[in-house]
């Protein structure tokens, strides 16, 4: 699985509270299942919930937020495109500690697909990237 630790890359890029406070940050797999078929190949799908937590958290939540849908659009660009699944794809929990601190806890519902094929007779797993939206469906247009 890439995803957790691309967005942990992410976060400590754009939030300079997690660059700071690295030891701050976790990351846990939750409720993970492994989706396979009985095609030829033995391809699978990775689906689990991310949990990101963030402890004594004392910056603005809005610049933490806006990194996080920014990775989500491009790492899980089918689910926000999905009403119904964008309902569900970004979810938290805030302990309020005192006026300027919390613990943030955000679940991510993400995928990941494998591609395993045999070639020559070894075997050849590779994670796939997520498809490309076109950068239209983003742009709002006005008018």
């Amino acid at each position: 699985m890439n995803k957790p630790q691309s967005l942990r890359s992410a976060l400590t890029k754009a939030v300079k509270y997690v660059a700071d406070n690295p030891d701050r940050l976790h990351l846990f797999v939750d409720n993970g299942s492994l989706v396979a078929t009985s095609a030829a190949s033995i391809s699978w799908e990775y689906r689990y919930t991310l949990n990101v937590v963030i402890t004594d958290f004392s910056g603005d939540q809005n610049l933490l937020m806006a990194p996080i849908l920014f990775w989500l659009r491009d790492n899980q660009p089918d689910a926000l495109q999905n009403d119904a699944e964008r309902e569900k794809l970004f979810t938290f929990e805030v302990d309020i500690l005192g006026n300027d601190r919390c613990d943030l806890s955000l679940n991510l519902k993400l995928t990941e697909r494998v591609i395993a094929r045999e070639v020559d007779g070894t075997m050849q797993v590779a994670a796939v990237d997520e498809p490309k939206v076109a950068e239209e469906f983003w742009t709002v247009k006005r008018g």
